[in-house]
């Protein structure tokens, strides 16, 4: 069992920025891909970026070059840093963890990013 819990949300203007992070419950980072999702009403869950145990990261090309996925293995922490924030990156925030080995995908309960001025 893994809990992750997600923290960073809030209201920023355009252009503004906001660091969000994932704590897991026990270390995992070696045996699981970490993802952070978003959704916007009316929209489908997008993948923004991934990062893998071996610190390969991709990202959406939507947020390149503005969101960078980091992770603190001490911490047990996924951050996602968010520069530049558009209104269009206005959603619920998720953080996953995919089982390299396959199984459960555990999921944060998600935290509200609004972008607006």
């Amino acid at each position: 069992q893994v809990q992750l819990v997600e923290s960073g949300g809030g209201l920023v203007q355009p252009g503004g920025s906001l660091r969000l992070s994932c704590e897991a419950s026990r270390s995992i980072f070696n045996i699981y891909v970490m993802g952070w999702y978003r959704q916007a009403p009316g929209n489908q869950r997008e993948l923004v970026t991934s990062i893998t145990g071996g610190g390969s990261t991709n990202y959406a090309d939507s947020v390149k070059g503005r969101f960078t996925i980091s992770r603190d293995n001490d911490k047990n922490t996924v951050y996602l840093q968010m520069n530049s924030l558009k209104p269009e990156d206005t959603a619920v925030y998720y953080c996953a963890g995919h089982p390299i080995l396959g199984g459960t995908t555990y999921w944060g309960q998600g935290t509200q990013v609004t972008v607006s001025s």
